[in-house]
């Protein structure tokens, strides 16, 4: 055979070899994915066996119908619900999520954070970047958020899946920035709730596995064709990142941890049987199995009344009837992870935040829904206060962080800035917060301008 037939036939197994291999991730095939983030990794060091799950409540809760009730404040600003006593003395929270109550020994709540971006996409950027966006109303960040940074700087840490997974490929406001579309998460769009809930190339029928299995066999006949025809190495060097995808792709280690059906029936109506029970649950069984970083949005409840996020002004609908549908669902999910995470011992390897961009204005602003066509209460959006849960960690748990003024405005005591949250999850995460990156320009760029560490937490 002619060394042009023997080039041919190399170009057009290969091109099956990667059509097979092929994973969609907003746009990218796995095999592309990890060959850009080899180019463009830090140097490998030892990292610690800890996690992340960032639950995202993508619109701006509102502190005072959930962490931080004012029931003595005037009836503009207090609204309908009263707070609960927990499990905790003096940590009291929204009547309307029993469960946490039951489990705020093993959550902290912190009051004092804010900053001052008001709008959603530049609210979401500076609470997840640490920096001003120099375009706040850009829905894609100028500026790396967190969970693209700890891609980057994590991307040596090999489990056998995926590092950084979430439900969407970036919250709204947030983004990888000069850190490239390598650092974007691998994406798992389908409702975990779903009977036939799949991860395409992950979970895979036997057809499917036995042509990657032939796959893998194609690419080891390589070898001797790259040893007689590579003299540069790249092919060697691109079919590395293809086969540690098809490994991936294969194990049993990443099927298993999105296969839903291994949990108990009691474990899932633990969580609740819909899709934020199961997206909670879900993320629950990744850092389990060794991600870095997972992200759960939680939008959309699709209960009677409810708005399709957290951003509840009165035109998008009734702020307490939208509570009312949407709090039990939230309660049962995040108490449930919460519970989960310590009675199967990951509390100190796992850190679950809860959080949206900011808080909600704190005197309450009625006017005409959109749909109702009747005067309804809500709230605007408001960065100077808001509240954020932690758990796990390792870190102490079982108290408030600061405090807002009686009204809920604003910060009084223990001031905070979305930047000592995110030093507190770098360093647990083994990450230098002053390693630096070569923005657009070229110019070295710090992870995190400043910030320290929450000493309470530590």
């Amino acid at each position: 055979m002619s060394c042009s037939a023997n080039s041919l036939q190399i170009t057009q197994s290969r091109r099956s070899f990667l059509q097979a291999g092929f994973l969609t991730l907003g746009g990218l095939g796995l095999g592309d994915l990890l060959r850009l983030r080899t180019a463009a990794a830090s140097p490998a060091k030892t990292a610690p066996d800890t996690s992340i799950i960032l639950i995202w409540l993508q619109g701006g809760p509102s502190h005072m119908e959930t962490y931080d009730l004012k029931p003595d404040a005037p009836v503009e600003y207090r609204g309908e619900f009263n707070p609960i006593h927990t499990e905790v003395p003096g940590m009291d929270i929204c009547e309307m999520l029993p469960l946490h109550a039951k489990v705020a020994d093993r959550f902290t709540i912190i009051r004092s954070i804010s900053h001052g971006f008001a709008n959603h996409a530049g609210g979401a950027g500076r609470f997840l970047s640490g920096r001003d966006p120099l375009r706040p109303l850009d829905p894609i960040a100028q500026f790396p958020t967190i969970g693209p940074i700890v891609s980057r700087m994590r991307d040596h840490v090999n489990h056998g899946i995926p590092n950084y997974i979430g439900n969407q490929p970036r919250v709204y406001g947030g983004g990888s920035a000069y850190l490239g579309e390598s650092a974007l998460p691998f994406v798992v769009g389908a409702d975990p709730n779903r009977s036939n809930f799949q991860v395409p190339n992950i979970t895979m029928d036997e057809k499917l596995k036995n042509r990657l299995d032939d796959r893998m066999l194609l690419l080891t006949s390589f070898d001797q064709m790259r040893r007689d025809l590579d003299q540069s190495g790249s092919l060697e060097s691109m079919d590395q990142f293809n086969r540690r995808a098809l490994e991936m792709l294969t194990s049993d280690r990443a099927r298993n941890a999105f296969d839903m059906t291994q949990e108990s029936d009691a474990t899932r109506e633990k969580y609740g049987r819909h899709k934020w029970g199961q997206r909670a649950l879900l993320a629950r069984r990744l850092v389990e199995a060794g991600s870095s970083f997972v992200t759960m949005q939680m939008q959309n409840p699709s209960t009677p009344g409810s708005a399709g996020n957290w951003d509840i002004h009165a035109v998008n609908g009734h702020l307490y009837d939208d509570m009312r549908g949407r709090l039990p669902i939230f309660d049962r999910a995040v108490s449930a992870l919460i519970e989960d995470i310590y009675e199967r011992g990951l509390d100190e390897k796992v850190m679950v935040i809860v959080s949206g961009e900011f808080g909600r204005t704190p005197r309450i602003n009625p006017q005409k829904g959109t749909r109702s066509k009747v005067m309804q209460p809500g709230r605007d959006h408001w960065p100077g206060a808001m509240s954020v849960l932690v758990s796990g960690g390792g870190m102490k748990m079982g108290q408030v962080i600061g405090s807002t003024t009686a009204n809920g405005a604003y910060a009084k005591d223990n001031k905070l800035d979305p930047n000592d949250l995110l030093s507190t999850v770098y360093r647990f995460l083994g990450i230098d917060q002053n390693h630096e990156f070569l923005d657009h320009s070229g110019r070295p760029m710090p992870i995190l301008p400043k910030g320290k560490p929450i000493v309470e937490l530590t």
